[in-house]
């Protein structure tokens, strides 16, 4: 059974940075392809970034502009997500999420998540 245990949230202010991490067991993380998604308070999960298997492909939506870093090692079975200049719209839990075929931003079509971490970021 895949776990997906995310850590590094916390409180931050407006401007400042966070990284997060996504630790992956019970399955084959290194052929997985993974992402990060958010969820604010009364509105719907949505898309933040992915990356392949092997690291090779990243995309990201469009409001991290450029602000957001997405990679993986794994070696060490983990993903993460370096989030700098930080803004209070960035206020959300953040997911990670495993699925084993194309990359896509759709929540749907992830099989497995992990329980998320808050990320407040105070103006």
């Amino acid at each position: 059974q895949v776990q997906l245990v995310e850590s590094g949230g916390g409180l931050v202010q407006a401007g400042g940075s966070l990284r997060l991490s996504c630790a992956a067991s019970g399955g084959t993380f290194s052929i997985q392809n993974m992402a990060w998604f958010r969820q604010a308070p009364g509105k719907e999960r949505e898309f933040v970034a992915a990356i392949s298997w092997s690291g090779g492909t990243t995309y990201s939506a469009d409001f991290v502009e450029g602000r957001f870093t997405i990679s993986r090692n794994n070696a060490k079975n983990t993903m993460y997500l370096q989030m700098n200049s930080l803004k209070p719209e960035d206020t959300a839990v953040y997911y990670c999420a495993q699925r084993g075929r194309a990359l896509s931003s759709s929540a749907d079509e992830y099989l497995y998540w992990g329980q998320g971490t808050q990320v407040t970021v105070s103006s």
